[in-house]
Parts: structure tokens; C-alpha cells; sequence
């Protein structure tokens, strides 16, 4: 898991991304494939199973890697930008 903000080229690329939203709540969730995500509302804290926890919210770039299991906690409704691979 990897937060960071991104640069004018990569935020140009997430135009043709696919989009997502989900209400305030608390999943678990596993990643069958690398996404990388562009988050443009809301915010989250992603905490891995190992005890990581990440926060992120508008702006932020965000990577969870293949494998990852984790729980996703939405504090605020959240919506990205994301791909997959």
C-alpha cells in the first residue's frame, strides 16, 4: 500500500479511468490484481493485515499491490478514479 500525490502527467491519465463510489463503511477486501487509484472525494484509512494502515483522502494517489487483503474503513463517501495492473 502506497499513498503519495500525484504529478500533472499522472493525474492527465487517469481520464479514461473507470470510476468508483461507495457510502460511509467498513469491508474487508482482497486485491486479485494491482490497482492504482486517484482519489477525488471523500476519504478512507485501508489497514492491511499485518497492522499497516494508510489514510488518504481528495488528491491523493493511492497503489495497493496484488494479494493485499485488507479492511477498507470510509469515513467520508468516497469516489475514485482506478485501474487495474
Amino acid at each position: 500500500m502506497k499513498v503519495k500525490k500525484p504529478s500533472e502527467k499522472e493525474i492527465v491519465l487517469t481520464g479514461t479511468w473507470g470510476t468508483w463510489s461507495k457510502e460511509p463503511s467498513e469491508f474487508p477486501w482482497y486485491y486479485d490484481d494491482k490497482e492504482t487509484c486517484l482519489i477525488l472525494e471523500g476519504h478512507a484509512v485501508v489497514t492491511d493485515n499485518e497492522g499497516n494502515t494508510i489514510s488518504f483522502g481528495p488528491g491523493d494517489w493511492v497503489e495497493f499491490e496484488q494479494g493485499l487483503e485488507c479492511t477498507w474503513k470510509i469515513d467520508k463517501t468516497i469516489k475514485k478514479r482506478y485501474k487495474f495492473g
